[in-house]
C-alpha cells in the first residue's frame, strides 16, 4: 500500500512538473507580448509533450503560449537607453510624441504608432510615484 501511494505521487508528480516546465510562458517570460514571428521549436517540442500525455493541460500550453506570444522566436534585442528617453521629456514634465517616436525609430529602426487616436494614455500621481519608491523629476 505504501508503495502504491509512493507510485501515484511521483507520477502526479512529474505530471504537474512537465506542465509547469512546457510552458513558454514560464521558461521565457521576456517573449510575452510578441504578435508574430517563427515558432520556437523547443517550446513547441513541450508543449507537445505535454499535449501527448495529458490532452487538456497540453491544450491550455500551447492555448497560452499563442495567446501571450511566448512560443515565438526574439527577432532580436530592442531596447533604448533610459536616459536617451528623457530627451523626449519636456520641461513641463510633457512628453512630446513626436521627439519619442523619433528616438525609439533611430534606436530599434521601428516605427511605433504613438499618434494612432486608439492609443491609451495613462496619466500618473505623485502617489503613485510614491507607492514604487520614485521621486518625480521633471
Amino acid at each position: 500500500m505504501r508503495t502504491r501511494t509512493r507510485v501515484i505521487g511521483g507520477v502526479l508528480a512529474a505530471a504537474l512538473f512537465t506542465q509547469l516546465s512546457a510552458c513558454g510562458t514560464l521558461l521565457y517570460p521576456d517573449r510575452r507580448g510578441q504578435i508574430e514571428g517563427r515558432i520556437d521549436p523547443a517550446v513547441a517540442v513541450l508543449d507537445a509533450i505535454g499535449l501527448l500525455f495529458y490532452v487538456i493541460p497540453g491544450l491550455i500550453a500551447f492555448g497560452i503560449d499563442f495567446a501571450t506570444g511566448a512560443i515565438y522566436l526574439p527577432e532580436g534585442e530592442y531596447s533604448v537607453a533610459p536616459e536617451r528617453l528623457q530627451e523626449a521629456v519636456g520641461e513641463d514634465g510633457q512628453i512630446d510624441t513626436a521627439r519619442l517616436k523619433a528616438i525609439i525609430e533611430a534606436d530599434t529602426g521601428r516605427s511605433l504608432p504613438l499618434d494612432d487616436p486608439r492609443l491609451i494614455r495613462h496619466q500618473g500621481s505623485l502617489e503613485q510615484l510614491a507607492a514604487y519608491g520614485l521621486r518625480p523629476a521633471a
